[in-house]
């Protein structure tokens, strides 16, 4: 049957050039038909490689105790070691809070500081605010707390806020009584004194 094998051949012939073709615009309709990617969002890869350079670490935390048995912890939102003291860490907005063992605390906020890993000292620089237990509030330029000790001393004058009234000094000392019985708080250099009764 000659034309039945001819009309066969005629038809793998154009099964060959039809299906091809086909598949190309069935696949060119998936390319056009499909969803435009989301934009790629703008990675600003120069802050990427700054913060690759820039040793950081987010809201640390330390945490210790004193020779006297004081539970001394300091917070800040961000610290980085100093390049050129490698036992220094440098703090951004920097919190201390010592727990002495009679109960009574101290609390220290500055927008920065640092802690010295090697002498155990940490530095509160600029404006810090310190408020303890007993109803003190003070403000000063600058404080250092031994961690080993829990000594706490101001550098500069400060102005404080007293349960009695106000006072102006020209240097703080926080530290435990020689029996750990309470804290001390000492003001010298140039004590001035508001006394303000209560009612």
């Amino acid at each position: 049957m000659p034309g039945v094998d001819n009309f066969h051949s005629r038809l793998v012939a154009w099964a060959k050039m039809i299906l091809p073709l086909g598949a190309l615009a069935l696949l060119s309709t998936l390319f056009l038909l499909a969803r435009r990617p989301a934009e790629q969002p703008n990675i600003p890869f120069a802050e990427i490689e700054a913060m690759a350079r820039d040793q950081r670490i987010t809201a640390p935390k330390f945490s210790g105790l004193t020779e006297d048995g004081a539970i001394i912890v300091i917070s800040a939102r961000s610290a980085q070691p100093d390049m050129t003291r490698p036992d220094t860490v440098s703090v951004d907005t920097m919190a201390f809070r010592m727990d002495n063992p009679d109960g009574s605390y101290v609390t220290v906020t500055a927008t920065r500081g640092e802690v010295d890993g090697r002498s155990r000292i940490a530095r509160f620089l600029g404006l810090a605010r310190v408020e303890t237990s007993t109803g003190y509030e003070m403000e000063t330029n600058g404080l250092i707390a031994e961690l080993d000790t829990g000594l706490v001393t101001s550098d500069g004058l400060l102005e404080i806020r007293a349960p009695f009234g106000e006072l102006t000094a020209g240097k703080v000392t926080f530290q435990l009584s020689q029996d750990n019985t309470g804290q001390q708080i000492l003001f010298t250099d140039g004590v001035r004194l508001i006394y303000r009764p209560q009612d």
